[in-house]
């Protein structure tokens, strides 16, 4: 089987980090998995076994997603837009995928609504026609406008056999972010979580003890970067760690670094180990993505989340609601973040009972694979 994944990330890495999640259960079940990545380069994600093909990429001006930046941070123009529909239409030609799946659209990406449309019409014309399929997280960001909901259920009307949903249908249903009709509750399946295996402690034990801070790929974690500076300096036994992520990463370190002066603070760049440093960590203060959520699930680790919420954003918010009951686990509100209250809440939580760690409901990408083998069979 031939699987082609098309998944633009534009703010932080957290979908195309899911989207090769879901290409490696491919190719360990023994399928050629190429992705087509339009967001910015993203080194340190594990694409191995896969065939990576890298559009012009793109990336939001900020939580502006219809502001679209190049590379250099130049507002794309349609020449740009142009060259990315025509190497992805490219792409899907010459590989002739049995299966095409889209990562996010048509529930979001609406700013790519060209391309996108370009890609399924492309496929809907191949002969055999390739099984198509949505893939989204667990919770959406609910539409704006009823029309906006509508629209994207006419498109998968259109072209999809499927949407795979990542999530647990019993923990977190669709509707709990995205009205779900009649239609489209027919054409749902659902997967359970999207996880890599549990990580494993660090055979170095680097990050032992320490609080690590991470805040996804770009720029809008910089206010817990600030606040965890502040908070370190008021727990001088503890040493904090910050993983920097972005194209800016350097620069941004070499700034930080003014502010850190007694503090005992680590600053470094995100690193390809993160998850086998969680374990073993004292405590995590992040954001609370469905990836890095998971992470702290599966890992067992103290946690403050910080949701993101710029914007209209919601995503963040509604997820660290349903995780907040649970044993050391807390939760702070953006617009509250302080150094005195990060550390006193990462106290809080390492003082904390520890949690129970589940190894159910985290193999959302190999029923991923063998829901889509059977739509597949099905076709013929």
């Amino acid at each position: 089987m031939k699987v082609m994944i098309v998944v633009t990330h534009l703010l932080g890495t957290g979908h195309l980090s899911r989207a090769l999640t879901l290409g490696r259960a491919f190719v360990a079940d023994g399928h050629e998995t190429f992705v087509v990545s339009g967001g910015m380069p993203a080194p340190q994600l594990d694409t191995t076994g896969m065939t990576l093909l890298g559009l012009p990429p793109l990336r939001s001006d900020g939580t502006d997603f219809t502001r679209l930046l190049t590379q250099a941070g130049l507002v794309a123009d349609e020449e740009y837009f142009e060259a990315r529909k025509t190497a992805l239409v490219e792409a899907i030609r010459s590989f002739a995928p049995d299966v095409l799946i889209t990562e996010l659209y048509p529930f979001g990406r609406r700013s790519l609504t060209s391309e996108f449309s370009a890609a399924l019409e492309t496929a809907r014309d191949m002969r055999p026609r390739p099984v198509i399929l949505g893939s989204i997280r667990d919770i959406l960001a609910p539409p704006s406008k009823p029309a906006k909901a509508e629209r994207a259920e006419e498109i998968i009307a259109e072209y999809y056999d499927g949407i795979l949903v990542h999530s647990d249908q019993s923990v977190v249903p669709l509707n709990a972010s995205w009205p779900v009709s009649e239609n489209l509750e027919r054409r749902l399946f659902y997967t359970g979580f999207v996880a890599p295996s549990a990580p494993l402690p660090h055979q170095e034990a680097i990050g032992k003890d320490e609080v690590l801070v991470s805040a996804g790929g770009g720029s809008v974690g910089q206010p817990i970067f600030h606040a965890a500076i502040e908070a370190a300096r008021k727990m001088p036994n503890r040493r904090w760690r910050l993983l920097v992520g972005g194209q800016d990463a350097k620069a941004r370190i070499e700034e930080m670094e003014k502010t850190v002066r007694d503090a005992p603070v680590l600053l470094e760049p995100v690193r390809p180990d993160f998850r086998q440093m969680l374990p073993q960590a004292a405590a995590s203060v992040s954001m609370c993505g469905y990836n890095t959520a998971l992470d702290i699930l599966q890992s067992g680790t103290p946690a403050v989340f910080i949701p993101f919420d710029d914007g209209n954003e919601v995503e963040q918010r509604l997820r660290a609601r349903t995780l907040a009951d649970l044993p050391a686990i807390d939760v702070i509100a953006s617009k509250d973040l302080n150094g005195d209250l990060l550390a006193e809440t990462v106290n809080r939580v390492i003082s904390s009972n520890p949690r129970a760690v589940s190894d159910q409901g985290f193999n959302g990408a190999a029923q991923s694979v063998q829901i889509t083998k059977t739509l597949l069979e099905r076709r013929g």
